[in-house]
C-alpha cells in the first residue's frame, strides 16, 4: 500500500486518488463449535491525500461480551457502530454526488445517517 501511494506521489496523482478496502464480512466474537459463524462488521481501510487520516470512525468495541457490552447482541455477535454506506457517502461526495442523490445509490443510508451528515472521512 505504501508503494502504491508512493507511486501515485511520483506521478503527481496522489491528491486524484482514493483507496479504499472494505468487507462487511465479520465473525462472531464466540464458537459454535467448529469456528465462528459470520457476523456483521468488519474492518475497513481508508487512504490517500484527500483522506483525513489516522482516526478511527466508528467506536471501539469494549471487550466483553452478553450484558457487558451492549453492541453484543447474542452469541457474540457485535452490531458495528460506523456502517459501509455512511464511508460511501463521503466517498460519493468527494466524486461528485449530490446529497440528494445519495439514498438513491446508497439506500439504506437513512438508516445510519440524518441527510447531509458526513463522517469527515475527507477535508
Amino acid at each position: 500500500m505504501g508503494a502504491f501511494q508512493s507511486a501515485l506521489e511520483d506521478m503527481g496523482l496522489a491528491d486524484r486518488v482514493v483507496t479504499f478496502t472494505g468487507s462487511d464480512f465479520g465473525r462472531t466474537l464466540t464458537s459454535n463449535g467448529n469456528g465462528s459463524d459470520h457476523g456483521w462488521g468488519g474492518n475497513t481501510l481508508v487512504m490517500g491525500d484527500p483522506i483525513v487520516g489516522g482516526r478511527i470512525f466508528g467506536d471501539y468495541p469494549v471487550l466483553g461480551l452478553g450484558d457487558d457490552n451492549p453492541l453484543d447482541v447474542s452469541d457474540g455477535v457485535l452490531i458495528p457502530t460506523t456502517s459501509t454506506d455512511q464511508l460511501c457517502a463521503d466517498l460519493s461526495r468527494w466524486f461528485g454526488v449530490q446529497d440528494a442523490a445519495l439514498t438513491e445509490i446508497l439506500p439504506n443510508l437513512r438508516r445510519f445517517a440524518a441527510p447531509g451528515e458526513r463522517l469527515g472521512l475527507i477535508g
